[in-house]
């Protein structure tokens, strides 16, 4: 049995995923539930984080994590106290934290779960290299995507398969994890 079982949390990045973005179409097809932030256009980690830990820990079950940009930034803080309860992640075109001034801040060491970096080669929020040395921080098995762009909805990414498929291999390649977390 793969652990694909267990809640989704979709955590979007600066100014949200508007209705065209991949993550809600994908949010939509799987019956995932978004983490929502007050304020999507002032990112700042330490609120942004709590609210990921928050919707991590009203779970009973241990969660899938699907992220993007700034999101990828506040699911690796808020996991990095509350690993035994994930399953796994998906961090798809993560944000320089260099660009936030908040790099001294994301955990630099492996992520305890199973987790996906998939990364674009002309990503104006990170640069493929620094992608790739996170990925290797955070123990990631690294996807290139080509030129991807940001992998947004600007890049073209509504509807987005491709996405889809890398979230259910990862799910299938996690052990499985389908009781209720014990306090």
């Amino acid at each position: 049995m793969s652990g694909m079982e267990g809640p989704v949390l979709v955590v979007p990045g600066l100014n949200g995923s508007g209705p065209n973005h991949w993550q809600s179409w994908m949010e939509a097809l799987i019956g995932a539930r978004r983490v929502d932030q007050d304020d999507w256009t002032r990112p700042d980690i330490d609120l942004w984080s709590a609210r990921v830990a928050d919707a991590i820990v009203a779970q009973a079950r241990p969660v899938w994590l699907v992220a993007h940009s700034f999101g990828c930034l506040a699911s690796v803080v808020a996991v990095s106290r509350l690993a035994d309860r994930i399953a796994g992640a998906l961090l798809v075109a993560p944000a320089s934290p260099d660009k936030f001034g908040i790099t001294a801040r994301i955990p630099d060491t492996p992520l305890p779960f199973p987790t996906v970096l998939a990364a674009s080669r002309n990503d104006p929020w990170m640069k493929f290299m620094s992608a790739a040395r996170w990925a290797d921080r955070w123990g990631a098995r690294l996807i290139d995507l080509g030129e991807a762009g940001h992998v947004n909805t600007e890049s073209g990414h509504g509807a987005w398969p491709e996405g889809l498929e890398l979230f259910r291999q990862l799910q299938a390649s996690a052990p499985a994890m389908t009781g209720p977390l014990q306090d």
